[in-house]
């Protein structure tokens, strides 16, 4: 079933999207870079809960922006606890703290970042340069620098805050966690991949095999600035390789052989947003324990049960 590429065939894919032949060297002077920034952490009490202690993170990342993440940690609590970092769909937030209880509600803390620039508190410092008016995938494609590109510094906020919170008294830094969908499925990816994450719960992930979604003809909804970067920038498609080539260093599935957690993935056959072989394109390329969970009649939306399993799954192993 689905509209991609048989089952038997999603096994095998290995993507479409070219990896810059500097990669690794990119995400490593990525990492030096945060090792050496003063995040100047504060922690601000904010909702109240009779069970849980809430806070509002904030943290300097790269770019000297001011990042924001959701904090709560289950009260009178008398060892350190497991963590899990939680990332919103595309140009979304962080949401209600109330979503973050069901999780934190087992035992865990749990930090939810506002990714920079889209629907939450994070700063968005820009300068770079080229188009700047819609969609953060292309952000900085033009620039000399691919420094420069945004999705490079969301990633490594994921990274970064993994480094603060796990650096907390209260938080066991060999048991954490990131869990997402879409966006927020990604930047799991990405997180898992540039930090110590024992697991990761990985719903449809967005960014991944840019390429592919192009040929595929599904440069729509969320994959839109790729289209309409070529129609204003490169119209006849002259400079089609060197610009894949480029965000391949924000493709995420090519960040995928660097974790070493134990992954669980859930894809909607019929998901047409992010295109069930651009998600296999990332989870064939893990190299540590992994399975996916197929939703033949669902696309790009969670799916009954999805939830309880990952709940599960973190109680049994984290």
């Amino acid at each position: 079933m689905g509209f991609d590429l048989p089952v038997s065939e999603l096994f095998q894919y290995q993507g479409r999207n070219p990896k810059p032949k500097d990669f690794d060297a990119y995400w490593e002077r990525g990492l030096k870079e945060i090792e050496r920034i003063d995040p100047q952490v504060q922690l601000t009490p904010a909702y109240p809960h009779p069970a849980m202690d809430c806070y509002d993170l904030t943290f300097t990342s790269t770019g000297n922006a001011r990042i924001y993440a959701k904090y709560v940690i289950p009260k009178a609590i008398d060892c350190p606890v497991p963590a899990v970092f939680q990332f919103h769909g595309y140009t979304g937030a962080s949401g209600d703290w109330c979503g973050l209880f069901q999780i934190a509600a087992a035992g865990y803390a749990v930090a939810a970042l506002d990714v920079r620039g889209q629907g939450g508190r994070s700063e968005d410092t820009g300068g770079v340069k080229g188009n700047t008016y819609h969609g953060q995938i292309i952000r900085g494609l033009d620039d000399e620098d691919p420094d420069k590109l945004l999705f490079r510094n969301i990633f490594l906020d994921t990274a970064l805050l993994v480094k603060i919170v796990s650096g907390f008294e209260a938080v066991d830094s060999k048991h954490l966690a990131v869990l997402g969908g879409s966006q927020g499925g990604g930047l799991s990816l990405a997180c898992a991949a540039l930090s110590q994450i024992k697991l990761a719960a990985v719903c449809y992930p967005f960014l991944s095999d840019y390429q592919r979604v192009w040929e595929m003809g599904l440069a729509v909804d969320a994959y839109l600035e790729l289209k309409e970067y070529f129609r204003n920038f490169d119209p006849a498609h002259a400079r089609e390789e060197e610009i894949f080539t480029k965000l391949g260093y924000i493709d995420v599935q090519h960040l995928a052989g660097r974790i070493t957690g134990d992954v669980h993935m859930y894809t909607g056959l019929m998901d047409t947003v992010c295109p069930p072989s651009t998600q296999f394109a990332a989870f064939n390329k893990i190299k540590s324990p992994k399975k996916v969970q197929l939703y033949p009649d669902f696309g790009h939306e969670g799916a009954p049960g999805m939830m309880d399993d990952i709940v599960s799954w973190f109680a049994e192993k984290l």
